[in-house]
């Protein structure tokens, strides 16, 4: 059936016309429905269709080629309202009028949609139902490299949105290509639709990282996948094991905006601090304990090894390790006089300095310390370094998904944000280095709100957490793409939404997040648009640059569904519960 639909002759069939066009404007026509008085729409084939109900989408006769639309609106004129009374049954004509906003153009002979509209109906022209059939092919009929036929690697997302049962699918390509966000309000399904995604991505050679912000995805099971967890969360799924991450993948700037230092002392004091400590990792012999003193001592040594080989560009160098848990030690060594008595060669007393950087000092012990960061300064015995185990995770053929679970860390000293944004910036660099060339990867970021468009740090030493921000903007071209899911599109920065090229939109309520989801999906229309509010339970509007026509998607429940169910108020309130 659907390889006879594939054709001009099957996809017009007279059974399925819906009424002839009446007015034409520039962006939508009018049409005299022929069926508007009908109890309810008609089975053909074991497959219902309206044939003029509203959100339909319809085939237009144009000259020389077709024109896809969707029903917005069904109405009759002022003089026939009459008509319609409580005991009407639907046994008679009336004169019912449709608008229908044009969506783009089909070829006559290959059926390929494209954006725009190449010619314009004429009064009269017959208007059909479009056969789902062809409605389900709608991803493959816009890609101008597949002419129609069926791809060899394709994602069984569910099936056309009604009483249809026609299976869509959709290639990686259009999916991800271009980056992807799964946007919906709680309770619109949108951790079944991620957890559908991965389900189909297990089915080919896929590289998935998934970083599991709430553990409700510790459900997934089989032997490719790969489990890890940071710190001590309270569901850990089976075969899980422990990973940590060192303090060589922070940056400079994100152990200053951890630290908060703030003031015209405090801040070039834990950047000498800083120096001093990586230039005692690379010539020990000038530290006692790990600590290079100051206060009243000489000079030389220190010179020294500042001036031996690569010492100097290495000890200015933002990436270069140090140990952070002696840094508060060194700070106190930093707050002393340059030099002794005018003696250049030798530092100074101690300064008043170190009163104005207690506050600093306090903080550094109280982060260094904090639970949420245990995982970065206080690893457990046998702890794994996570960028080993993400090497391991790539170099396995037989792993799929690597999910990272996140629930354990808290959000005081802004650990949870930090820590993600350091894991983003690990995956970027190795993508800059070509390392995903061969082996595209995908990010999956749940709760996402959580992590983009924040900034940590104080008024004088803000950073920016913008890693996925710029695995958006640049980690295509390396073979790193980005999935995005979240609840709350508004919190989400409009430079990252833009870079995403396809959108899976469930229910969304709130006024705000519709309007970033247009703003930031050029290709979305006004009429697709206003169908968001109205979305079933996992039911999505697909639309994006490689969509120009937006397709309403049932997803097909995943095999093993996320546990993101919220307490039973019926089991657990209950006074016969035992």
């Amino acid at each position: 059936m659907i390889g006879d639909e594939l054709e001009v002759s099957g996809a017009l069939r007279a059974e399925l016309r819906v009424g002839v066009v009446s007015s034409v404007s520039a962006q939508s026509v009018k049409v005299n429905l022929a069926h508007a008085g009908e109890v309810g729409g008609q089975y053909i084939r074991s497959h219902r269709y309206g044939r003029g109900e509203v959100g339909e989408l319809v085939l237009i006769e144009a000259q020389q080629s077709l024109l896809l639309g969707r029903i917005t609106e069904v109405s009759l004129p002022d003089r026939d309202r009459t008509e319609i009374t409580q005991d009407f049954d639907g046994a008679r004509q009336v004169d019912a009028i449709g608008f229908i906003r044009l969506l783009g153009s089909v070829h006559a002979v290959t059926l390929r949609i494209q954006a725009g509209i190449a010619a314009y109906p004429r009064l009269g022209d017959r208007v059909f139902s479009a056969p789902g059939a062809f409605v389900a092919r709608i991803p493959n009929l816009t890609d101008a490299g597949l002419d129609g036929r069926s791809p060899s690697v394709s994602l069984n997302l569910g099936q056309v949105s009604g009483d249809s049962g026609f299976p869509i699918a959709v290639t990686p390509e259009k999916l991800f290509g271009r980056h992807c966000a799964i946007l919906g309000s709680t309770g619109g399904g949108k951790s079944w639709t991620t957890a559908r995604i991965l389900e189909e991505c297990r089915r080919y050679k896929a590289k998935i990282i998934l970083l599991d912000a709430t553990s409700e995805y510790r459900s997934l099971t089989g032997n490719d996948m790969l489990h890890r967890h940071v710190g001590r969360p309270i569901h850990v799924a089976d075969g899980s094991r422990e990973v940590g991450i060192p303090p060589t993948d922070f940056s400079e700037g994100d152990l200053i905006a951890l630290f908060q230092p703030s003031g015209k002392t405090q801040g070039p004091k834990l950047r000498e601090a800083m120096k001093s400590l990586r230039l005692a990792r690379l010539a020990p012999e000038i530290a006692t304990n790990g600590v290079v003193r100051k206060i009243s001592q000489s000079k030389v040594a220190y010179r020294q090894a500042l001036n031996t080989g690569n010492n100097a560009a290495a000890v200015d160098d933002p990436n270069q390790p140090f140990d952070v848990a002696l840094l508060h030690r060194q700070i106190v060594q930093e707050c002393c006089y340059p030099d002794a008595n005018n003696n250049a060669d030798h530092w100074g007393p101690p300064s008043n300095e170190l009163s104005y950087c207690s506050s600093l000092l306090t903080r550094i012990i109280g982060v260094v310390n904090s639970s949420s960061m245990a995982c970065v300064f206080r690893p457990t015995t046998g702890t794994l370094a996570i960028s080993d185990e993400i090497d391991a995770f790539l170099a396995d053929h037989s792993k799929t998904i690597f999910r990272l679970c996140l629930s354990s860390i808290g959000y005081e000293f802004g650990a949870r944000e930090v820590i993600t944004n350091a894991i983003g910036r690990m995956l970027l660099l190795r993508a800059r280095r070509e390392e995903f060339r061969e082996l595209p990867v995908l990010v999956v970021l749940d709760e996402a709100h959580n992590f983009l468009g924040k900034t940590v740090g104080g008024e004088d030493y803000e950073l920016n957490l913008d890693a996925f921000e710029l695995i958006a903007k640049e980690g295509r071209k390396y073979g790193l793409n980005v999935c995005l899911a979240t609840q709350r599109p508004r919190d989400i920065t409009e430079g990252v939404l833009s870079q995403m090229g396809t959108l899976l939109v469930h229910r969304l309520t709130n006024d705000r997040d519709r309007e970033v989801v247009e703003r930031a999906c050029g290709e979305i229309d006004r009429s697709a648009a206003a169908f968001i509010p109205n979305l079933k339970q996992g039911e999505v509007a697909l639309v994006g640059v490689d969509f120009p026509i937006p397709v309403t998607i049932q997803i097909m429940p995943p095999s093993q569904p996320p546990r993101s169910d919220g307490p039973s108020f019926q089991r657990l309130w209950n006074n016969d519960a035992p």
